[in-house]
């Protein structure tokens, strides 16, 4: 783990001032600056029901659907288990150029040049946490040697280099800090702030190494204990503890006496991007039919909606935008659940510093009273696949995304 900061506090205004007018070098040199030095903290199928493709306002397509919706149905179904899927290119139906002259027309300068790309360390941020519990329902720990924090606790966590996924990253920084192996089983967590500061929170099974004592102190820790009451051990930041509580709750409701509904492992899935990106599956219920539909974008290809994730706002922001572009100014009462899939692969080094959240989100009005713009339409899903889907709108059936800013 390299350079912690004591807290770790982003400077709000540092990010949200960046000009319009701005080259993607400089934004690459400036857009992480005022954050914490390591950055790690932040103060089956049913065949028997056949395809039906809408338009917008629910007028039925003229002409069947194409072999591309049955694609996107088994898209869905790899999403939903948390797997990547190959496609002819990468999909983006709202690019931060098309972004930018939406708001240009409204009189508002850009926030972020059309040419940005994600680099690791200097344009985007990836930061892996793991939280980790043993038989005794105690979490890992481990203390910090930086000067500026030294003797503090926090949970083993830092930087994703160049080149690593996420699963390595974590590997790497809980092995560096507490001595232990672990192997990944799910992530159930991430945090967003602006567009370009990203934590991956995940937990898994240790399986080897040598919990680190006092006598293993080195530059990345003074050691690592399994604590259960963390009530008189000084933390560096106390942004862990809402973590450390969400993975209590992952793990008592797999490992417990009564297990409880809880997502499946999600492993996050090794597909590289060259943009920051944000797939939606958006679900609604035709009325008529009490049918589950998907919007499709049929941009190119038919595909699930797309949109590049501006890095300088939040991406409640970013989804804000894309809704409206999609339905207009009225963008139908509706709800984000949370996330279906992580996709990013980082290699090669510096070219894929991309990632894909896949959005799972509900419109809380039936098929017909909404209009769409553009290339957009509904594809009427399996009953087998809308069931599932229908699922996954429970409490704790999608990984979480929790927009700090």
């Amino acid at each position: 783990m390299d350079g912690v900061g004591a807290r770790g506090d982003i400077k709000q205004s540092t990010l949200l001032r960046r000009a319009g007018n701005q080259t993607a070098k400089e934004l690459e040199n400036n857009l992480l600056e005022g954050l914490d030095e390591n950055l790690n903290s932040y103060s089956g199928r049913d065949i028997s029901s056949p395809l039906t493709f809408t338009t917008s306002c629910s007028t039925p397509s003229p002409t069947p659907p194409s072999p591309d919706m049955d694609l996107i149905q088994d898209h869905i179904r790899l999403l939903m288990e948390g797997r990547p899927y190959e496609e002819l290119h990468e999909f983006c139906d709202f690019t931060l150029g098309q972004q930018n002259e939406a708001t240009a027309a409204k009189g508002v300068p850009p926030s972020a040049p059309a040419d940005f790309q994600p680099v690791v360390k200097k344009s985007v941020c990836y930061i892996v946490a793991a939280v980790l519990f043993n038989e005794n329902n105690e979490v890992l720990m481990m203390q910090e040697a930086k000067s500026s924090c030294a003797g503090q606790w926090y949970l083993p966590a830092g930087r994703m280099e160049a080149g690593e996924d996420v699963s390595e990253a974590a590997k790497r920084e809980v092995l560096e800090e507490t001595g232990l192996e672990f192997e990944l089983t799910t992530l159930f967590l991430v945090e967003s702030a602006a567009g370009s500061w990203y934590r991956f929170v995940v937990t898994g099974t240790v399986t080897g190494g040598r919990l680190k004592t006092p006598a293993d102190a080195d530059s990345e820790s003074l050691q690592a204990k399994w604590i259960g009451d963390l009530t008189d051990f000084p933390l560096r930041a106390g942004d862990v503890l809402p973590l450390i509580e969400r993975g209590r709750q992952y793990h008592t409701a797999h490992c417990g006496a009564r297990p409880e509904p809880w997502h499946h492992p999600v492993v996050p899935a090794l597909r590289p991007h060259k943009m920051l990106l944000l797939r939606t599956v958006i679900l609604i219920r035709k009325k008529t039919n009490n049918r589950m539909h998907v919007l499709v974008s049929e941009k190119t290809a038919a595909h699930l909606p797309v949109c590049e994730i501006n890095p300088v706002r939040s991406v409640h922001s970013t989804l804000k935008k894309y809704m409206t572009e999609i339905f207009g100014a009225e963008i139908p009462p509706h709800k984000p659940h949370g996330l279906l899939s992580l996709e990013h692969s980082g290699r090669p080094a510096n070219s894929n510093d991309g990632c894909c959240l896949t959005l799972l989100i509900s419109l809380k009005v039936p098929l017909e009273s909404v209009c769409l713009i553009d290339k957009y339409s509904w594809l009427e899903l399996d009953r087998m696949v809308g069931d599932q889907l229908l699922a996954r709108l429970a409490k704790n059936m999608t990984v979480p995304l929790v927009v700090i800013r």
